[in-house]
């Protein structure tokens, strides 16, 4: 198999794992409708069994658990908003100045000029992490034009440069198949899943106020079912967030591969 299958089979495991994801999505939409169907059982309705479905309850609820989660998920989305720049500087890495006299840092900048020119984007700004002396590097920004590369200063230490090309390749495939901005939207969703598990833990502490025992104690059992689902969501979301990362990861080794056309380098 060659690069390209690699690639190709790749993608088409990351739409089959996003569509888990949009059915977690809706399974967790049907699981707060159970929870409220049972406490319309429990408290509105006794022996009602049909009558949380014909209700215009049952609307309300399930546009409610979309609009949580929609929230949740634009407030993450709100505050990673910012492009790679500031999540360098938050790190403390340095940017590679063009005319840098050090002789590693000079090699990485050429080194991510030819992959950009491979890759048909543009030159990423560069950037060293000092003081990490383990063999690292990453990209971050939502788009190419706001991308930054930042490898870590291990890397620059250890690498010969065949191994250093294969590592910024990689990342370049990150840049180009947009695999930041699914991870950002993915880290979104995970938001908006952890909402539905906030608003219950909201309902728990509220029920203490509440007047009459009977509805103090339903508020709990909903809260209570509504932290389950929440954080239930949340556990198989990351999983699924995983696994698509991982398929991420094999996209971007071989499109490495097609970049350099030197798959030693990146084994090494």
């Amino acid at each position: 198999m060659n690069f390209f299958q690699h690639q190709e089979r790749a993608r088409r495991r990351t739409l089959l794992l996003a569509g888990y994801f949009v059915l977690a999505l809706v399974a967790m939409v049907a699981a707060v409708n159970l929870a409220c169907w049972l406490a319309w059982q429990w408290w509105a309705a006794p022996g009602a069994a049909g009558g949380w479905f014909a209700s215009d309850a049952f609307w309300w609820v399930t546009l409610g658990t979309l609009g949580l989660l929609l929230a949740g998920s634009l407030h993450k989305a709100w505050r990673l908003r910012h492009g790679g720049e500031s999540l360098a500087a938050m790190l403390g890495a340095r940017e590679i100045a063009s005319h840098s006299g050090d002789p590693a840092e000079r090699r990485l900048r050429n080194v991510v000029e030819e992959m950009s020119l491979a890759a048909g984007t543009i030159m990423p700004r560069t950037y060293v992490l000092p003081g990490e002396a383990g063999i690292n590097a990453f990209v971050a920004g939502a788009t190419p034009s706001r991308a930054v590369l930042v490898v870590t200063e291990g890397a620059l230490a250890q690498l010969d440069r065949d191994e250093l090309q294969g590592v910024v390749a990689h990342e370049f495939s990150h840049i180009l198949n947009g695999d930041v901005r699914i991870n950002l939207r993915l880290m979104a969703v995970l938001a908006g899943i952890l909402t539905v598990g906030k608003v219950g833990e909201f309902l728990v502490d509220l029920s203490p106020a509440m007047d009459r025992r009977r509805r103090g104690g339903l508020l709990v059992a909903v809260g209570l079912v509504l932290v389950a689902i929440g954080y239930a969501g949340l556990f198989f979301g990351r999983l699924i967030k995983a696994a698509i990362s991982r398929q991420r990861e094999r996209l971007a080794d071989a499109s490495a591969v097609q970049f350099t056309r030197q798959p030693a380098g990146l084994a090494g």
